[in-house]
């Protein structure tokens, strides 16, 4: 999905799971993971190429 425009709409399951695994790697997991929920105010840094975001965005809930 490198290269697009961003007004361009036309995304598919291959794109987004291309972007799932270009991120991954930056999600890795701790060596000793937490052993209580993290507060929402401390999660930050997160990003989602915007395509990817309206492609999910576009998907019905579930259950629909």
């Amino acid at each position: 999905m490198t290269n697009l425009r961003p007004d361009d709409l036309e995304v598919d399951l291959p794109a987004l799971r291309g972007d799932c695994a270009r991120m991954a790697p930056h999600w890795a997991p701790p060596e000793h993971p937490a052993t209580r929920p993290v507060p929402p105010s401390l999660i930050h840094g997160v990003r989602v190429p915007s395509r990817s975001a309206r492609l999910v965005d576009g998907m019905s809930e579930y259950g629909d």
